[in-house]
């Protein structure tokens, strides 16, 4: 009753604000001023549901305050209140997520809007975050490399519900880079031999690689092209500021060629890898010269922009001499700033932190000082990305007055074992909220270098810049009411487990070890030496009593495709962290020559896997998609044949000698096809070797592995994807099987 008398006396102010200004809620901005429905997020809300929208309004109040929004409802109607696009539609959802109406995830949606909602008076939820930051400029090789406006399209509502307004948009610059180096008489031919494949592209743009797996089609070059116009144009719609790329320093040699008397570095291999590539210093005429010319082309293309990321020693150190590091680091940062600034002056250089902790032996607080104390603050921003890993934030003193992003990249690779670290992420924000180190923190940033995969995390994280201490319990009621279509305090006893389980993990110390990048052991190259692994990620016995209270529960959950999903999704992880603890009961039976055990053990992997394999036909990805995706983004049978190689070389040897499994998937057609007959042929041999008492080559049998899977990437076929009819049941006779 209080709220529609409210809203009755609110409307007459409104209509007589002349002589009436704040007779109703006095000094609240959202009833007094201007305000206009938002047919842009009316539009994303739309789409969500295709069409099933109802009940709800979203207003858009010209307020300069921090970002806010608020919900009202009244005679069943709900009206979403908000001051900018993007905290308008994470308003929106928010509210329906906690009324069970929406759940919008990568894995699919769920979407039940009742008849009318329970009249609410609102209050308003603000956040302290200007910037809401999204993406990795890695995940444009893992992830989006076979993607379209379709596909895009969708991303980009993600985003406006998720409350992002800062999104890496990096689409669409080979375009510019060809018409910037042909400028520069950089012929068509130089520039196919200089361009990498398209599932390498980002570490080309970054400077790391030249070559790699090229050349580059033109068909997808121009695809791209008109892709980031649409991109961009959406973005943009929805009150996004995107951040685009700018002129580093890298060019390609016959740049080099062109110009013999410029100043250019060759830089040290990265990860390892044969080609060279090389950096103008930014002290040489030409660098101005060539970045001016690409901001005016980008520009020319598409559109003015307001951040410009230019990343120039992303895990490549600064040639520099030792007694005049610093000056010449200033220099390099001072010289870089000023080449966006001549061109966008109003625009701001955005830079990655990765590297002050990728390279922290070099990045020491005196060089890091140097390097931006010549770039005005308000010039520059620091997206500090890798707070999974680094706290650069607390050496670094706040980045010494530069506004900066504080986030986590959470996936490397695009590998998807299940992962995140609630807690953790909570008490990393209330550290640095509180702390008289943090300087100019203006925005909350998740930079997942691969997307796909463990959405709950996603859901958590942008949640936090509006509520930094959320109540756990209240937020996976709310969390499983949305994505289910109910909740009860057994289902959340039971995600309780799931998250003591997987979702407390520090998942980088397990991911990388012994130079080997797998997600699981049974994902990585296979050794002997997996004996030595004693960092098995999360509470394996959690876990397992977590899926199978989820199980129990599954015939009160009305076969809801998401609660199966999550099942599947969390069973895979448990039977591949199981099987690497048999993989190592394996590999000590045979060293001790109990082959019996050992070969009854490998039998039951065998078993394992392929039922695992079969599983996993109900996610939404698997190599199927992955190959069938790049094989549709061809123009002709060759370029198909070839994105299909492209596709199979990333998510194994990748390139260079450091970086295979980096980017392992979890997918059906990986376990049985790939990863199951690696460690079938390797183990098998370590048997023989020690059946016949003779010495075991590993180093042969590595090269042996390696020719392996160069054969399987070489393959041109596309696996069928077969669909499981009963996951629920598949996946409890998995977990018996695989725990007793």
């Amino acid at each position: 009753m209080k709220k529609t008398w409210l809203h009755s006396i609110s409307a007459l102010c409104l209509s007589l604000s002349a002589v009436l200004v704040g007779c109703d809620k006095q000094q609240d901005v959202s009833d007094v001023a201007p305000k206009q429905a938002e047919p842009a997020i009316s539009a994303v809300l739309e789409r969500v549901t295709q069409g099933q929208v109802k009940n709800i309004t979203t207003t858009k109040v010209a307020d300069d305050e921090p970002e806010w929004f608020e919900v009202n409802v009244i005679d069943g109607q709900a009206e979403v209140l908000a001051n900018s696009h993007t905290a308008l539609a994470y308003g929106a959802y928010q509210y329906l997520r906690e009324q069970g109406a929406l759940s919008v995830s990568w894995e699919g949606k769920r979407v039940a809007f009742p008849d009318t909602f329970e009249d609410f008076d609102g209050a308003k939820t603000t956040t302290p975050f200007e910037q809401r930051t999204y993406l990795n400029v890695c995940a444009y090789g893992y992830t989006t490399p076979w993607w379209g406006w379709e596909r895009w399209e969708k991303e980009i509502d993600w985003m406006a519900l998720h409350g992002v307004n800062n999104p890496v948009a990096m689409e669409g610059q080979e375009f510019v880079w060809q018409a910037l180096w042909k400028d520069f008489d950089v012929t068509d031919k130089e520039l196919a031999d200089y361009f990498s494949g398209p599932a390498f592209t980002p570490w080309q743009r970054m400077g790391n690689i030249e070559g790699h797996e090229g050349p580059l089609p033109q068909s997808w070059i121009n695809k791209k092209h008109q892709l980031q116009k649409q991109i961009l144009k959406r973005m943009k719609a929805l009150g996004m500021q995107p951040v685009v790329p700018a002129f580093s320093g890298y060019v390609p040699k016959a740049f080099v060629e062109r110009f013999p008397d410029a100043k250019v570095y060759e830089m040290p291999r990265w990860t390892g890898f044969e080609n060279a590539t090389y950096w103008l210093d930014p002290a040489d005429p030409l660098f101005k010269t060539v970045a001016k010319r690409f901001i005016e082309l980008y520009t020319e293309i598409y559109g003015v922009q307001d951040y410009y990321l230019s990343d120039a020693f992303n895990e490549m150190l600064p040639p520099v001499s030792e007694e005049n590091r610093h000056a010449e680091l200033a220099s390099y940062g001072k010289r870089i700033y000023e080449s966006i600034a001549q061109v966008a002056p109003d625009a701001v250089w955005v830079m990655q932190g990765w590297m002050f902790g990728a390279d922290e032996e070099f990045w020491d607080l005196a060089s890091i000082e140097a390097f931006l104390k010549d770039v005005p603050d308000q010039k520059a921003m620091i997206h500090d990305i890798g707070n999974d890993r680094y706290h650069v934030w607390q050496r670094t003193e706040g980045f010494k007055g530069k506004p900066w992003v504080f986030g986590f990249i959470h996936n490397y690779g695009g590998s998807d074992p299940v992962y995140a670290d609630f807690s953790d992420y909570v008490e990393q924000l209330d550290v640095v909220t509180n702390s008289d180190k943090k300087g100019e923190l203006t925005g909350f940033g998740v930079f997942p270098e691969g997307i796909h995969n463990n959405s709950v995390a996603y859901e958590f994280l942008f949640d936090l810049p509006w509520n930094a201490k959320p109540d756990m319990k209240e937020w996976l009621a709310n969390y499983t009411k949305a994505r289910y279509g109910k909740t009860s305090p057994e289902l959340i006893a039971a995600w309780e487990k799931v998250i003591k389980g997987v979702f407390s993990v520090s998942y980088w110390k397990s991911r990388w070890w012994e130079g080997s990048a797998g997600a699981y052991l049974l994902f990585k190259r296979p050794t002997i030496d997996i004996v030595n692994f004693d960092e098995h990620p999360g509470n394996l016995m959690a876990l397992d009593d977590g899926i199978s209270q989820l199980i129990e529960l599954a015939p009160l959950m009305g076969n809801a495709y998401l609660y199966q999903y999550d099942i599947v999704d969390f069973v895979k992880h448990a039977v591949s962290l199981h099987v690497d603890l048999m993989l190592q009961e394996v590999v000590n039976a045979y060293s001790s020559k109990d082959f019996e055990r050992g070969d009854e053990l490998m039998a039951s992997i065998d078993v394992a896997i392929t039922k695992l394999d079969n599983l996993l036909g109900f996610h939404q990805e698997s190599l199927h998609t992955w190959l069938s995706d790049a094989s549709a983004y061809g123009e002709t049978a060759q370029e198909s044949a070839y994105y299909v190689n492209n596709a199979r070389l990333q998510v194994t040897q990748w390139g260079g000698p450091k970086l295979k499994d980096y980017a392992s998937k979890a997918w059906q057609g990986m376990y049985k096809d790939y990863y199951l007959p690696r460690w079938k042929m390797y183990l098998s041999a370590y048997r023989i070797a020690k059946e016949t008492q003779t010495p075991f080559d590993d180093a042969a049998m590595q090269e042996a592995l390696i020719k392996w899977e160069r054969d399987w990437i070489n393959r041109t076929e596309i696996p069928t994807q077969s669909i499981p009819e009963t996951p629920i049941e598949d996946a409890e006779v998995l977990m018996k099987a695989i725990t007793r």
